[in-house]
């Protein structure tokens, strides 16, 4: 043994780099891809490791900016030789074009805050293929008549004459006694409107799997209740603007960040063709239905 001192060294290093590891908190964020097309959905992974018997404090996942929260998994923990690991993985896209920051995600750690590496995402449009030729204007080309046209004439004649029997008829039937009027109905309130509303599109359900107009027409319920409700100008807006109305008046934050969730896959919907299951829709109608109750209850 030429050098027993190095030897020794790299032994003792070999022995320690467990124990050194085992103190240490690794805080990790990582996409499954770093270029996507507007409105594609792309894997973001959060992976935690700390020391076994500390607190951590888990990531504030409430919003991401320039982000759309599409799926959100639940924290999986595990325990091993190194600490405890924990991990997680949300669904996300954005509609933002350009270069756009997933900002570094704090976590605490018995008082200690330990952060994520920010990580650019390209967001792109769908990129015009130059190579392929334009296609000429072409020109009108005439269609020859099709022969039922030749009948035109005598179809108008026979409708004239049924016309002209239909009137001679009513002119001659005795006329009917006028009945009294029917008594006017109770107009429903907007808060019973919406509730009618939501029942009646409960009882119909996703007719022929048409989930866009499922959630069309549960996001056009709470616009409509909004408006004769709250008085509020909702039904030319986006969602987002409603949104922003939405954060003036005084919900609870549970509630409302749920009306945001479920406003949010209506667009995704709508826009991005994201399919929801059927647990999902059950859970979005009844924060829709939650919502009206409380701003009913609020105003």
């Amino acid at each position: 043994m030429k050098n027993p001192i190095l030897y020794i060294i790299l032994i003792g290093c070999l022995i320690a780099s467990p124990v050194y590891m085992q103190g240490q908190v690794l805080a990790k964020a990582s996409v499954n891809r770093d270029e996507i097309l507007i409105g594609e959905p792309i894997k973001l992974t959060f992976e935690v490791r700390i020391p076994m018997g500390r607190s951590v404090t888990w990531f504030n996942l409430d919003s991401i900016p320039s982000f759309e929260f599409i799926e959100k998994g639940k924290v999986d923990t595990a325990d091993n030789i190194d600490g405890k690991q924990y991990h997680q993985e949300l669904t996300i896209t954005s509609f933002d074009s350009g270069t756009v920051i997933i900002p570094p995600m704090t976590i605490q750690v018995d008082g200690k805050d330990y952060a994520t590496d920010s990580i650019p995402v390209e967001v792109s449009y769908a990129q015009l293929d130059m190579s392929k030729d334009y296609r000429d204007i072409k020109e009108i080309v005439e269609v020859p008549k099709p022969a039922w046209m030749a009948l035109i004439p005598w179809i108008l004649g026979v409708v004239t004459l049924l016309a002209a029997g239909v009137i001679v008829y009513l002119l001659r039937k005795p006329k009917q006694p006028v009945q009294a009027p029917q008594p006017v109905q109770p107009q429903l309130s907007p808060y019973e409107e919406a509730l009618q509303a939501l029942e009646d599109l409960r009882k119909q359900g996703l007719q022929n799997g048409e989930v866009k107009t499922y959630y069309s027409r549960l996001n056009d319920i709470l616009r409509v209740f909004m408006f004769k409700k709250l008085k509020i100008a909702t039904l030319e807006k986006t969602n987002e603007e409603l949104i922003t109305q939405l954060r003036q008046v005084p919900m609870d934050r549970e509630s409302f960040n749920q009306l945001v969730r479920a406003l949010q896959v209506a667009d995704f919907v709508k826009f991005a063709r994201y399919q929801p299951d059927a647990t999902d829709n059950e859970n979005n109608f009844a924060v829709i239905q939650s919502a009206i109750k409380t701003l009913n209850n609020i105003s």
